[in-house]
């Protein structure tokens, strides 16, 4: 059995992402912000490449990957925009 200290838990970030070129948010799931971050603004990713560069916005950071899905895709939904707007941003 491995000592509670020494769980390693991972972790799963909901992120938004603005384009300072073109003023429009991305929202995103990643278990790696920073790399993930770097990869949309390196333009390895087509719905990104053309209006990078990104500035992070917000992220909020889960234990559980079924619910840091569930949370993007409500974030991706019109009351999920509303509340971002409202909200997060």
């Amino acid at each position: 059995m491995i000592p509670r200290n020494k769980v390693k838990w991972d972790m799963y970030y909901v992120y938004i992402l603005k384009s300072v070129k073109i003023n429009k948010f991305y929202t995103g799931v990643t278990d790696n912000l920073k790399r993930r971050i770097n990869e949309h603004n390196s333009g390895n990713f087509d719905f990104t490449s053309w209006s990078g560069p990104y500035k992070l916005i917000w992220y909020c950071a889960f234990t559980n990957k079924e619910k840091a899905y569930k949370f993007e895709i409500y974030l991706k939904s019109s009351s999920g925009f509303a509340f971002r707007n409202k909200r997060l941003i």
